[in-house]
């Protein structure tokens, strides 16, 4: 594997994650965004993550401090790709800026560069021809707390070389991920297969007037013993990407209750800023959620 500088493309919930995940494990990282003040909010963001490094996974101040050492931030994407073995894209999930990235990328990075998409939602041949390069391309999807979470499910499209496809999972297992390859092309891998239908299930209930936030998350938990409920994982996953995945839906199929999702969604949470955890409020409040409380399930 010939793979030492990586850049990561995007610093949201999962890029800053995959990033420091990435430079903890001995690789030289540049964390790409578009401008300095959105690196600036990542800077903050990983002595956040070192606390939990520390808590978590018992890392030594030795082992911090040379993650922090790997770690370089740049906002001019040539500069941050020059040296670039990968790049791992993790920019809003919306198929014109994924074109938009990387028909400006494939300009900009080195030939020998090999690229992966940790998109939640969007199948790699969608956007394979954009990247110049698409037997060097495939599909890399962390899950979220990737240093607990640690799956990498490994998705190629119809062009992608064995040789890429082999490289990015012996790569996964570098960083401490447990690596989950697909056999073929599938929306939303096996995880978000398996999830975003689950969390659209209870957003039907709330938008539905069936019942409410706290009542839909106590069943779940409840009747099988999960730590969280869904609004719990929307919060950590992030509402942005829940709205972007929803308004995508509704734009598909015209689907009344998807437009009424998308509605609520940007009313009660994007215009507000609430965010989920990133921002301390979305369908709770941090960092003293109320499923937390223990009497949250009496």
């Amino acid at each position: 594997m010939n793979i030492k500088n990586v850049t990561v493309a995007g610093s949201g919930v999962l890029g800053y994650q995959i990033a420091f995940q990435t430079a903890f494990h001995g690789f030289k990282v540049t964390v790409y965004d578009i401008n300095d003040e959105v690196l600036e909010k990542a800077k903050s963001k990983f002595d956040t993550l070192a606390n939990a490094y520390k808590r978590d996974l018992n890392a030594n101040d030795e082992q911090l401090n040379n993650t922090f050492q790997n770690l370089q931030y740049n906002s001019n994407l040539a500069e941050a790709v020059k040296n670039a073995d990968l790049v791992i894209e993790a920019i809003p999930e919306n198929l014109a800026s994924k074109f938009s990235f990387y028909k400006q990328l494939a300009n900009l990075a080195p030939e020998k560069t090999l690229f992966a998409t940790n998109s939640s939602t969007l199948l790699p041949s969608m956007f394979a021809q954009a990247t110049g390069r698409p037997k060097k391309f495939c599909a890399l999807h962390f899950a979220n707390t990737i240093w607990i979470n640690n799956t990498a499910e490994i998705m190629g499209h119809s062009e992608t070389s064995k040789e890429t496809f082999d490289t990015i999972v012996d790569f996964a297992k570098a960083i401490g991920m447990v690596t989950l390859p697909l056999h073929k092309e599938q929306p939303g891998y096996i995880l978000n297969s398996l999830l975003v239908p689950f969390l659209s299930a209870a957003t039907n209930l709330l938008i539905n007037e069936v019942s409410d936030i706290e009542t839909i998350d106590k069943t779940w938990m409840i009747a099988t013993g999960a730590p969280i409920g869904p609004f719990a994982i929307l919060d950590i996953v992030g509402i942005t990407t829940a709205y972007n995945i929803n308004q995508m839906a509704a734009q598909k199929t015209n689907d009344p209750l998807k437009i009424k999702t998308v509605e609520y969604l940007k009313q009660h949470f994007i215009d507000q800023n609430k965010l989920g955890v990133a921002t301390g409020e979305g369908f709770y409040k941090y960092p003293n959620p109320a499923y937390k409380d223990k009497d949250f399930l009496k």
